[in-house]
């Protein structure tokens, strides 16, 4: 399968303070991967560094061209959609119109209502609130909404961060059910930051292991289950 972004030794900085030290991992065209580590440990900074929005070093490479130091708009056209934690989503316009604002780059303007429908089929809870502002959603209607949103990009990478964040195990379930599904009839590759070990594995076929901003460890979702020590640390065993 071939590779579609490869990371090798990035590095990333907040101002003056380094908070990445040689992450080094790589997504297949089609595949899953997880990033497991510990509150600061990097996780979310390496989205950050994929998608442009901090200073990175070392090697970001995306279908074979480097995008490193390239700007989260132009990154965002190659085709790669950041689901940030907090979910992002714009509390003032409606369901609908955050969906339409997910497709403003797409050229195939024909296409957009088709995806809108399967987003609403994908979330059915979305349907019902078509017409609210997202602001008025509720926790899980908000990521549901993000991740949607990400979708109507029609991109070819997800990146995924802390999708179960504040959610209530229920409805963190259904979230992944249903970007599992996602995932299985679009063909999107993704690069999931999950502090919730168990979702995680259901949805990567890999992960990677971060500590303090460095790659430890990296397997498939088999081999990292069956380690007692990503066990105890990850999966409550």
């Amino acid at each position: 399968m071939m590779t579609l972004l490869e990371l090798k030794d990035v590095t990333a900085f907040y101002g003056p303070v380094q908070v990445l030290d040689g992450v080094s991992l790589s997504v297949p065209d089609g595949g899953a991967v997880g990033i497991l580590g510990a509150n600061g440990a990097g996780k979310t900074t390496t989205l950050r560094a994929i998608s442009g929005s901090v200073r990175a070093g070392g090697s970001i490479r995306f279908d074979g061209r480097d995008i490193r130091g390239t700007r989260p708009d132009r990154v965002a056209a190659l085709g790669i959609a950041h689901v940030p934690e907090g979910r992002g989503t714009l509390g003032d316009l409606t369901v609908r119109e955050n969906l339409r604002i997910g497709a403003y780059m797409r050229r195939d303007r024909k296409a957009i209502a088709p995806d809108i429908d399967y987003c609403l089929e994908l979330f059915p809870q979305l349907k019902n609130r078509i017409t609210s502002a997202a602001s008025a959603l509720s926790g899980g209607e908000q990521q549901m909404l993000a991740v949607a949103r990400a979708f109507m990009a029609k991109p070819r990478l997800l990146l995924l961060d802390e999708a179960s964040l504040g959610l209530a195990p229920s409805t963190a379930k259904n979230v992944y059910d249903a970007i599992r599904r996602l995932r299985e009839e679009s063909g999107i590759a993704m690069l999931v930051v999950e502090q919730n070990a168990n979702l995680a594995f259901e949805l990567v076929d890999s992960a990677t292991v971060l500590e303090t901003g460095r790659s430890v460890l990296t397997g498939t979702s088999t081999e990292l289950r069956d380690r007692d020590e990503i066990r105890r640390a990850y999966l409550g065993g």
